[in-house]
């Protein structure tokens, strides 16, 4: 049987890269997304492409039901939509932090709230969670990002526990150093929100570091390839990663203290 896939955050990057590649794999794909103009080379491969806008909750509702509408059930959420707002807390608007968490928290967590019924219903499902190594590990400036990733990251130990027995699994993928636009935004927002204040210099240097490590990151394909391998697994892991420095990085957070675990970050920055 062919299984039913939400892709949300489907016009770029990961999001896209997964949706084409589940596709490839036999599987029935919507991908969905607020700039439906980007996901047209998608519908040429079989993809069902659906505008949805994850901080308003009608265009998740028009969303879902689209897809029970047409194919009767829903088997796979892939919570992907999300963004990095980046700057100094201090300098960071309230508007803008809350912003940052109705996007990669409460979004992913209302469209869980509009799929579960329906995977309940078939004692079967898979919700992923697209987290981060930020979920993990907290760099200066992306205070706001790395709070919705922890959050998305509790969110998902609370819920796996919840769901278990009406046969439905929750996985999170945690990608370090991916090529995407999502740097781009991040660290634009960054330069604009604290690179002319109190907080430039380190802005400067942290920006330095960053574009040093963006020429390594390896292609979206990487996570799309591990979110197919998790939804094969009979019984998947709980979390996966993958990525450029995921796995040094995750490493080094679990063995050093929170001050030696600072001492590296910032040594990176000189």
């Amino acid at each position: 049987m062919q299984r039913v896939v939400l892709v949300t955050g489907a016009s770029a990057g990961i999001g896209k890269e997964t949706a084409k590649h589940l596709a490839a794999n036999n599987y029935i794909v919507y991908g969905a997304a607020r700039r439906v103009d980007k996901m047209k080379d998608l519908v040429q491969l079989g993809i069902k492409c659906i505008e949805m806008d994850v901080t308003n909750d009608t265009s998740m509702l028009n969303g879902i039901n689209t897809i029970i509408t047409n194919e009767g059930r829903i088997d796979v959420l892939i919570n992907n939509a999300g963004f990095g707002s980046y700057g100094a807390i201090e300098d960071v608007s309230m508007e803008t932090a809350k912003y940052q968490l109705e996007v990669n928290v409460f979004g992913a967590a209302r469209l869980i709230q509009l799929c579960l019924p329906y995977m309940r219903e078939n004692k079967w499902g898979k919700i992923v969670n697209i987290s981060s190594i930020g979920g993990k590990i907290a760099s200066p400036f992306g205070g706001w990002y790395h709070a919705s990733k922890f959050a998305i990251e509790g969110l998902s130990d609370s819920l796996r526990n919840e769901v278990k027995p009406f046969g439905i699994d929750v996985i999170v993928i945690e990608p370090g150093g991916i090529k995407s636009e999502w740097s781009g935004i991040a660290f634009d927002s960054m330069v604009k929100t604290s690179g002319h204040g109190a907080y430039g210099t380190t802005v400067n240097k942290l920006m330095k570091t960053f574009a040093n490590i963006e020429k390594k990151n390896p292609g979206p394909i990487l996570i799309a390839e591990l979110i197919l391998k998790a939804l094969k697994a009979n019984k998947p892991k709980t979390r996966y990663h993958g990525g450029y420095l995921a796995g040094p990085a995750l490493f080094m957070r679990k063995i050093l203290s929170d001050k030696m675990f600072d001492k590296v970050t910032m040594s990176a920055m000189k």
